[in-house]
């Protein structure tokens, strides 16, 4: 049995997100912006949890670790505008290829965006900083939060990259719009993990005591079992708008990645559900 607590959730979520970050960047094709928006999105939630924590149900371990997680990203957001005139080297290849065709083709030197090879490019290891420090209070908070102290821990933290994953996904289809002629390799590597971690997240909300306790009664969700059906939709729902969003990338049309993008929104919908509803039912 498993307590949910706010502010271990939102900093799950938000070391999860930051983690997945720097899957992303560190192909170094995503534009510099882009660690901008995630960071900014991240750090709001992680400044929600600690303030939850300090709050509601104050442990000092998982508050501390919230506070380092929320440095780190600040120093990292600090570093990357400090870079920014660096750019990225997939992103400024692109450019600068594009750029010379236009000109072979046309003999049109167009105006596009410079980058100053003098500058140090951000270093994409600096994202791994946060969701180190943000594991150490995620294990703090899961062993607090149930017993036995193992699964507990194991649902924390394959819940954090699950959700992460999945929330990335959707902001990086976003992104799409931003940088054209980006690769779709960032985005089926975020897609792909998604259904990667289904199958652990589902295995770990099954064991016992878990949500197949649930399922055959033996939990009451006091609902007559309807919250259980709930989640088991959520579950196959999940899986399923992963399969179709990789089919949909396999499209070479550019609106396959929109469509993508909002199959994935729905995929965050459903993947909360799988994880928020069961910790909700197992709730002691």
């Amino acid at each position: 049995m498993i307590d949910l607590d706010a502010a271990t959730f939102l900093l799950q979520w938000a070391t999860g997100g930051l983690f997945f970050l720097w899957v992303t960047g560190r192909h170094r094709l995503v534009g510099i912006g882009y660690g901008w928006s995630i960071r900014l999105s991240y750090l709001a939630i992680a400044i929600l949890s600690l303030v939850v924590g300090l709050r509601w149900h104050t442990l000092w371990v998982r508050e501390a670790a919230s506070m380092g997680l929320i440095a780190s990203v600040i120093v990292a957001m600090a570093v990357s505008v400090a870079r920014r005139k660096a750019g990225v080297s997939g992103q400024r290849e692109v450019v600068e290829r594009r750029s010379e065709r236009v000109t072979a083709m046309t003999g049109i030197d167009r105006d596009v965006q410079r980058f100053d090879r003098s500058v140090g490019e951000f270093p994409p290891d600096l994202d791994l900083v946060a969701p180190a420090i943000g594991v150490i209070g995620l294990v703090a908070g899961a062993i607090e939060a149930g017993d036995p102290a193992w699964l507990s821990v194991a649902r924390t933290l394959v819940g954090a990259a699950f959700l992460g994953a999945v929330t990335d996904a959707m902001l990086l289809g976003h992104w799409y719009l931003v940088q054209p002629g980006l690769s779709r390799r960032p985005i089926h590597e975020l897609v792909r993990a998604t259904g990667y971690l289904w199958l652990p997240e589902l295995v770990v909300l099954l064991l016992p005591t878990g949500m197949w306790s649930v399922l055959n009664g033996t939990i009451d969700d006091n609902y007559n079992g309807l919250l259980g059906w709930f989640w088991v939709a959520c579950v196959l729902t999940t899986i399923g708008l992963v399969v179709v969003t990789i089919a949909a990338l396999r499209e070479k049309q550019y609106s396959a990645v929109m469509a993508a993008t909002g199959l994935m929104y729905l995929a965050i919908l459903t993947a909360f559900g799988m994880d928020v509803v069961a910790r909700v039912l197992l709730d002691t």
